[in-house]
């Protein structure tokens, strides 16, 4: 059993072990200790909690504080750091203060899940991460506390700081406003602007990646000296929240913003277009948005954060790949050039591969969904992406899924957590293939 495991490959082994956390956390919420009194939540729901906590998505089927016990939101939380982070990640920490020598392996491992450029340093950088996410959760913690102490009191107030500051910087979308409401997120803190401010900037720094804070650190603001990864984040996260911040302004001005004041309008667009990439949150209701915003805001699921970050989606490297080989190829340009670099055939193939395979399985989804769901196609997409792209909006027919369809969501989260690629390589068993080249035709396409 251990030498099977052990020739596993690193694909495998993330693959795995997001399984194994997901069950435990199962285990763990049906002990009766998790649930309310009076509350009965079946095997199927918990599993569909611990795989969204755990996949970081926030999709829920039934209230999170209503529900659930205080240990209950506990072990929630605790999935969601994991997931977050990554359980290797939390393992190795485990394992550095514990003084235990980290091997190659491992250390390959732990480099396949933070989407790192090189195996070299992957320790030190495990001990940035480490302190970064503490740094910013605390901050994030302390300033939502000065505002959840006065209106939830001290002890509660503290803890939905801890809690509200942990869910967003993972992306999570998570909430405990079912103290207010039932799946009301942050709507009825729509016009705080220190609540607003610091989701928004712990989303954003929560979905730029590990990698960029790591570029960050070592260049501070000296943007030229940067690793074209990091360019490319930067560019890439600039643009999407500039243009989709409009675009939501002008989509729901006399829809969802409409009767609002205009500083209200404005941080509310913003905010709608930050927590698509990938948190949950909301404080306009999605399911009275205008057809062109919730078509928008699928886009900008399906595209998601940057790679090696608590967010999830095709990642935002991906697309500018794509539309730079897009660019390239229409002007018939041989090279792949961006900030004055050129991109390797290797990431453009594997864009595409990324991308493809996302949105196969999205689609695919979606007509199953819908034929098994009596819903509307344009929630069930929405439903469908929120679920692949880890992100945890819905326009509310998540606790009206059927088991069939909860199954398929399950899935879906899981697969946008570890990769739909990684989750499809996994069932490579390495052997080598003898490459054997038939003869060429060419055929018409497009």
């Amino acid at each position: 059993m251990f030498n099977k495991f052990r020739k596993l490959s690193q694909t495998q082994m993330i693959v795995l072990g997001y399984i194994f956390i997901i069950l435990i956390g199962t285990l763990l919420l049906l002990l009766p200790v998790s649930t309310k009194e009076g509350m009965e939540t079946g095997f199927v729901d918990t599993l569909f909690t611990a795989t969204s906590a755990t996949c970081v998505t926030g999709l829920v089927v039934t209230d999170t504080f209503q529900n659930w016990t205080l240990f209950g939101q506990i072990v929630i939380l605790i999935l969601i750091q994991t997931g977050g982070l990554g359980f290797m990640t939390v393992g190795v920490l485990f394992a550095i203060a514990l003084r235990k020598k980290i091997g190659l392996k491992t250390r390959g491992v732990i480099q396949e899940s933070v989407n790192t450029l090189q195996i070299g340093g992957i320790v030190k950088l495990v001990k940035r991460i480490l302190k970064g996410t503490l740094f910013f959760e605390g901050v994030g913690a302390i300033l939502l506390s000065i505002r959840f102490v006065q209106d939830y009191g001290l002890s509660r107030g503290i803890y939905f700081g801890i809690f509200h500051s942990i869910s967003a910087f993972c992306n999570a979308g998570f909430d405990l406003f079912g103290i207010r409401e039932a799946y009301s997120s942050l709507v009825t803190y729509r016009d705080d602007i220190l609540v607003n401010v610091v989701i928004i900037f712990l989303i954003i720094v929560g979905g730029i990646g590990f990698l960029v804070w790591d570029d960050v650190v070592e260049h501070k603001f000296r943007f030229k000296e940067y690793k074209l990864h990091s360019k490319i984040v930067f560019m890439a996260t600039a643009v999407l929240i500039s243009v989709s911040s409009i675009l939501f302004f002008i989509f729901e001005w006399n829809g969802t913003l409409a009767g609002l004041p205009v500083g209200e309008k404005i941080i509310a667009s913003i905010f709608a277009a930050v927590t698509p990439r990938t948190a949950g949150f909301n404080t306009l209701d999605l399911a009275s948005m205008q057809g062109p915003s919730k078509l928008l805001t699928m886009i900008l699921m399906f595209i998601g954060g940057s790679p090696g970050s608590t967010a999830g989606g095709i990642k935002t490297t991906t697309i500018v790949v794509l539309f730079v080989a897009l660019r390239s190829n229409i002007r018939k340009i041989n090279s792949h050039d961006i900030f004055n670099r050129r991109l390797e055939d290797e990431n453009i193939i594997k864009a595409m591969l990324v991308f493809c395979t996302n949105l196969f399985i999205a689609v695919t989804a979606c007509l199953i969904i819908g034929a098994v769901q009596n819903a509307d196609m344009l929630d069930v997409g929405l439903e469908v992406f929120s679920a692949i792209g880890t992100v945890g909006l819905s326009t509310g027919i998540t606790r009206d899924l059927t088991t069939i369809s909860k199954i398929i969501v399950i899935f879906l989260m899981y697969c946008g957590r570890v990769g739909s690629l990684s989750f499809a390589l996994s069932f490579n068993t390495g052997k080598q293939v003898v490459q054997v080249k038939q003869v060429a035709e060419k055929i018409i396409v497009g």
